[in-house]
């Protein structure tokens, strides 16, 4: 079981990829990835300097750029396993027969998800190496907690990954706007995460909300591992360590995972008895 469990995760992510780069040459599909990022981020360094008229190399302007940068992957990765399910039951009405394979449909789905985190971390990556070269990110070897980094974006990317995997079961049972379910759970965390700005500046009934998301302390514990002492410049987590940080990151996880898991597991059955795996939420 797990042996062909691992063979369908495999297989969805080399499809995933396939997909993604919609079977392109891979040197076009290099020079996409380059530029869909470095517009995104022009488009807040603009808003930054017209809004704060501060320069690029202060503390919160690397608050934002890093909160900026690393919400690729939110967007990534949860629009890119919750994705699978409309991709496939409307768009190429492949979800019945893949439901009828003897594999978990679960896997497929994560294994899906995984060429969008390759793609997001390409982004990602552009992104920061821009900020560095023609703003002055002040990034560097002697303020990276490389332990802190690692262990913070594996527990991230998995809570990203059930989140998707949560939204992936809700789409399953869907009948109408499907289509929009992924992007509105990614602006909503955009908003709440404190990925531009910190979530003191929300009004106190509000702040909950961030508090109750995994996204909130992974882009913290990020911020911390690469501007070191740089981020304790905002004081909303000020009062937490950083293996608090990691310790709630990673109970929420598990509390995240537990969840997704269970109610993927309960949705798919439900749509195979009201024989929602064919369904096309638009016709």
């Amino acid at each position: 079981m797990w042996n062909l469990g691992g063979r369908s995760f495999g297989v969805a992510t080399w499809l995933g990829w396939q997909i993604e780069s919609n079977w392109a040459d891979p040197f076009l599909f290099f020079i996409y990835s380059m530029l869909r990022p470095i517009s995104g981020v022009m488009i807040l360094v603009v808003m930054y300097l017209v809004v704060t008229r501060q320069a690029t190399q202060t503390a919160i302007f690397a608050y934002i750029y890093l909160g900026n940068a690393f919400f690729i992957y939110v967007r990534g990765v949860i629009v890119g396993v919750s994705w699978t399910v409309i991709d496939d039951r409307e768009h190429y009405g492949t979800l019945k027969y893949l439901a009828l394979a003897p594999m978990p449909l679960i896997t497929y789905v994560l294994g899906r998800g995984v060429a969008q985190l390759i793609t997001s971390t390409l982004a990602v990556a552009i992104t920061i190496g821009f900020g560095i070269l023609f703003f002055g990110l002040p990034l560097g070897p002697a303020k990276l907690d490389a332990p802190l980094f690692i262990l913070s974006m594996a527990l991230g990317i998995m809570s990203l990954a059930f989140i998707g995997l949560f939204l992936a079961g809700a789409t399953l049972l869907m009948a109408r706007d499907a289509w929009n379910a992924g992007e509105a759970v990614s602006a909503a965390l955009y908003l709440f995460s404190g990925a531009i700005f910190p979530l003191s500046v929300l009004p106190a009934w509000l702040r909950p909300v961030g508090f109750g998301l995994p996204v909130t302390f992974w882009l913290e514990l990020v911020r911390r591992s690469l501007l070191g002492t740089g981020a304790a410049a905002f004081p909303t987590f000020a009062s937490f360590s950083n293996a608090q940080l990691v310790l709630i990151l990673a109970g929420m996880t598990a509390l995240y995972g537990t969840a997704a898991v269970f109610f993927f597991l309960w949705a798919e059955n439900r749509a195979r008895r009201l024989g929602l795996l064919d369904q096309e939420t638009l016709s």
